[in-house]
This record gives C-alpha cells, structure tokens and sequence, in this order.
C-alpha cells in the first residue's frame, strides 16, 4: 500500500465511512430497481458534492481543493467497493482532467467551478465502436462561416443522460485510424440536433449512444488546438484509465472480503468450507493477486501526480493487471458461493456484472497489454 499523507488518510477515512453507511450496496439496488435515467440516486450525488470530491482536481482558484490523483484514486476505491453509482468518475475525473490539461483560461473559467459545485456534469464521448480504438474517430467537424458543424455518432457514453456538457473527440482532418486531424470540442447537451438513447446495461449504469445530426458550435467550443487533439486525448484516457483501476480494485478488495467472509462462515460436512485445502489455496492466491493488483493501481495514480515518464505505461499496466485479477476475482466470488451467487437477492451477481462492464472500459487487459509491449518497442 502506498504510503498516505495526513491528507490522504484523513480522505481515506472519510470516504470510507460515508460509503458504508450513506451508500451500502441496497442504495444501489434501490437505484436500479427505480429504473431512473440518469441510473444514480440524486440524494448521494449532492452528499458526494457537498464532500468535496468533485472538486479535488480543480484548482483552488477556481473552488477546488487541488488535491492529486492518489486522494481521488483513494475515494473512488471506496466507492468502488459498494458499487456507489454516480457521475463523479465522469466530471470531476474525466471532465476536469479535460479542462485542466487542454482548456482556455475561459473555459476553465466557465466549466470547473460548475464541476465543483455540481451544476454542470461533463462526460467523455470518444469510442464509436464496440471495441475501444481512440483513433478510430470518423465523427466529421466541418468548418463553417460560423464556427462548425457535428455529424455523426459516440457509443456507450458513461453518464451520457446526465451529461450537461459533452467534450467529444472529432475529426476535422485525416482519416479514420489517424492521430492527427482530430480535434476536442465542449458540446452542450441541449444542442439542437443532439440526440442521446439509454443503452440498458448488465451494471445498471448510464450509458447513452449520442448522434450528432448537423449540430452547429462556435469556434470557441474548441478544447485546446485545432487538428492537434491526440496528445491531449491521450493524456487524459490515461488519467481515466488511473482512476479506472482504483474503483476496479475497490470492487475487487470488496468481492475478495465477501469471499473470505463466506469460507469462514459456510459449512458442509460438519465443517467451515475455508478450512477445506483447496479453498484456502485458492484464497491465498487471489489474496496475493489483490495486493499485486493493488501496487498496480497505486503505481499509476502516482506516476501521473510525479509527472513520470512513464506515465502510459504505468497506466496501461494498472488497467490490464485490473481487468484481469477483477475478472479472476469476481468470477471465484461466484464460484465459491456456488448457485447462491446468482441469485438477485445475494450480492455477489452486481460485483460480476460491474467487473465485466468495467473491464472493457477504456481499452481491455489484451488492449493495454499490446499497448504497453509498444511502449517497450516490441
């Protein structure tokens, strides 16, 4: 485990409390049986706002705490543990990123303390295909006299119900597979000719599908350069990836103890099943792959605060080994509980249906690891 300041403990503590008694796993369940759009209970979304955390990336100046990428990867453990639904990956992660590294001192200006405050929620619309390609990109920006017109579409975009705010990946030059000719813009929600469809997903979460039929922008809803997106896009799905893999370890840590908690507590034939040989082998493998996987995913939220040099390949590495010990974990909590385990009333099924939706997120473990191999120049 990586060692915390004062500060980060404090974040830890804090979070780790409010998680276990202010959205327990029923929260959730309530949520998605409601079958709300927006798939996130507006009670906890105002109490995580009403915390702080959304504004923990933002600069002071403009109403954040300008806190690092640990402290955020340290809350979102937590409320990765009880599966707490809620756009705070989204904006305060993924969008304030965004600005941060690619935004006009007047977007900044106009975004961030709407993220901190909670009055604007950003979102991420890059993948137009099933698998993740992020150069893949042939939505067209088409210059105009006035600014530019949007024509196509983004899939799977996570809170794309409740987004006010879209920073969409285009191409305004280049073809398709290209880096260069893409170009970042800030698309309100409301936009005339933007239309968005829940997509019902296994993890109950707010996905959305978005068209862009001739959607006009002005010129300064450009995020950071014309034809020049790559680098910046690049560096913020990193960044993404990051805070992936610390949400992806809390359901993991939270899957392993409910595991744990059963072998010591089921018995069959007279006896607790943990103290069955195989089972406590198998317990003491996924026990080392937590803390592995662990190191991962710390390794990467530090590198980024570090500014390393390595940053894509720290990061590239926390989402692969991720991806893999979650769909490890989550497929023994199961198996050990037995037909239980699937059952709607038990648990165990939302951590099996959250662990396989967050595994393709941002790029698989095959996706990262080709990208990582790159990296080194194999």
């Amino acid at each position: 485990m990586a060692a915390l300041t004062d500060e980060q403990t404090l974040m830890r503590d804090q979070a780790k409390i409010w998680a276990s008694k202010q959205a327990p796993v029923n929260k959730f369940r309530a949520m998605r049986d409601s079958c709300i759009e927006q798939r996130f209970d507006a009670q906890t979304w105002s109490e995580i706002i009403e915390m702080g955390w959304t504004g923990i990336l933002v600069p002071e100046e403009y109403g954040g705490s300008d806190l690092d990428y640990l402290a955020f990867g340290i809350v979102l453990e937590e409320l990765g543990r009880h599966l707490t639904a809620s756009p705070l990956f989204a904006s305060a992660l993924v969008g304030a990123t965004a600005l941060n590294i690619a935004g006009s001192g007047t977007q900044k200006q106009t975004f961030l303390p709407k993220i901190v405050d909670g009055s604007e929620i950003l979102t991420l619309a890059i993948d137009e295909s099933n698998q993740h390609a992020p150069a893949d990109i042939s939505l067209k920006a088409q210059a105009t006299d006035a600014g530019y017109r949007l024509n196509g579409k983004k899939g799977f975009v996570l809170e794309g119900m409740a987004a006010t705010t879209f920073v969409v990946a285009t191409r305004t030059s280049g073809e398709k597979g290209e880096t260069n000719g893409i170009t970042l813009f800030l698309i309100p929600a409301d936009s005339p000719g933007l239309k968005r469809e829940l997509i019902s997903t296994m993890d109950s979460r707010g996905y959305a599908n978005i068209s862009f039929e001739g959607v006009e922008v002005p010129a300064d809803a450009v995020l950071g350069l014309l034809d020049q997106g790559w680098e910046p896009l690049d560096a913020i799905l990193d960044r993404a990836r990051a805070g992936l893999g610390a949400e992806m370890l809390g359901c993991a840590a939270q899957a392993f103890d409910m595991t744990l908690e059963y072998l010591k507590t089921r018995e069959q034939f007279g006896e607790v099943i943990g103290s069955f040989q195989a089972l406590g082998h198998r317990a003491a493998a996924l026990f080392t792959g937590l803390e592995l996987a662990r190191s991962c995913a710390e390794a990467a939220l530090q590198a980024i605060d570090e500014e390393a040099h390595n940053i894509p390949q720290m990061c590239s590495l926390s989402k692969s080994r991720l991806s893999d010990y979650l769909h490890e974990m989550s497929t023994q909590l199961i198996q050990i509980h037995g037909g239980i385990g699937m059952t709607d009333e038990f648990d165990a099924g939302f951590y099996l249906k959250r662990a396989r939706a967050l595994e393709g997120r941002y790029g698989n473990a095959g996706f990262h690891r080709d990208r990582y191999a790159s990296a080194l120049g194999y």
